[in-house]
């Protein structure tokens, strides 16, 4: 491949992560957790980016309490980075992308962000999914990902696709972005067809992206310019400015740029993808026993089925017990019937209100 057509990865890293509690907290959000098997979602998204053929050095825009943690786990797997930005405050993806792409020394570069808590089980169908598209982001379109659906799911946006996109093997210029659905809205949009997932996976050239900002959100631009300019470096970290990151407008890049510009293309994909966004949809992606128990730590199931069970620092023993969830961690346990965790973020504000 031209060293023209090499990619530049952004990770963003900047979660914190509660729907996955007790495991997954604020000093330790569930990128960072080997919920999935030996490495963290963030080593694996990182590894995911490690040819040298396709991409450049990647750029991780994340927390600055998560700093230590981050680049721990990046020396565990041996990555280097080009760049490693340390948000001072959280303002949403808009923000942190507008300063991966400040960071980018050729303002041609094109950037493949991902975020780092996401799951992807066939990677090479990702890749291959990347480099159909890389055309599309070097002529100046707005390249979105979109999963193919395998049900009404409710918890993620879709994307609706338009026409293909003339001269593109597998793109769609995105007809419109549909915010969390109820169910009977998501069952009448996978039986119209042409809908998919909103993954947040983008691709598109660094100055394409500022333009469409400055065109959109200027008051975010000028945010993260100033922060920029006025950042702190130490080796690869950068610090940005955090009074002028602070004027930031917080905002995702589907609201701020993605919903209002005109060249947006959706390219739809099956990779077997998951955002890991609850531990139902973890149960799902994971390896069970015999009688259909996903188990890790210190479990023994008896007479058990269709379970999911969690031991981090406890040992646990179920007997006689079907569909639930049961995640110990430290000295905290949650059981909930299995199909309930979209609950979890109640039962933490909840302990948030006791503590």
């Amino acid at each position: 491949m031209n060293k023209n057509d090499h990619i530049t990865p952004v990770i963003l890293s900047g979660g914190s992560g509660t729907r996955l509690w007790p495991v997954s907290t604020d000093e330790q959000p569930k990128q960072f957790l080997n919920l999935t098997g030996p490495l963290s979602m963030f080593q694996m998204t990182l590894e995911r980016c490690l040819d040298p053929d396709l991409f450049e050095l990647p750029i991780i825009v994340g927390g600055a309490k998560h700093a230590a943690l981050a680049e721990q786990q990046m020396e565990e797997i041996g990555a280097r980075t080009a760049a490693h930005i340390l948000e001072p405050c959280a303002r949403n993806t808009a923000p942190a992308i507008a300063l991966a792409a400040l960071a980018c020394e050729n303002r041609q570069s094109t950037m493949l962000v991902m975020p780092s808590d996401h799951v992807i089980q066939n990677v090479p169908a990702f890749l291959n999914a990347v480099q159909q598209s890389l055309p599309l982001a070097k002529a100046r379109w707005l390249v979105t990902f979109g999963i193919k659906p395998d049900g009404p799911e409710t918890g993620y946006g879709y994307i609706q696709q338009g026409e293909a996109i003339f001269g593109s093997t597998n793109s769609f210029a995105a007809k419109d972005f549909v915010e969390k659905p109820n169910h009977e809205n998501a069952e009448k949009m996978l039986g119209n067809g042409g809908y998919h997932w909103n993954a947040g996976i983008f691709l598109f050239r660094a100055d394409t992206y500022l333009e469409a900002l400055g065109e959109y959100a200027p008051e975010m631009l000028e945010a993260a310019q100033n922060a920029m300019d006025k950042a702190r470096r130490d080796e690869n970290q950068i610090k940005p400015d955090e009074a002028s990151f602070a004027q930031a407008p917080s905002d995702s890049i589907d609201y701020a740029i993605m919903e209002k510009a005109e060249k947006v293309a959706v390219t739809p994909i099956n990779p077997g993808w998951s955002d890991v966004g609850s531990w139902d949809s973890l149960f799902e992606i994971s390896s069970s026993d015999d009688h259909s128990n996903v188990i890790s730590g210190d479990v023994l199931v008896i007479d058990a089925k269709d379970n999911l069970i969690h031991a981090n620092g406890l040992e646990v023993t179920a007997f006689g017990v079907s569909d639930l969830i049961v995640v110990a961690s430290g000295n905290k346990v949650m059981i909930m019937p299995r199909g309930q965790s979209q609950n979890v973020k109640k039962i933490v504000t909840q302990r948030q209100k006791i503590d």
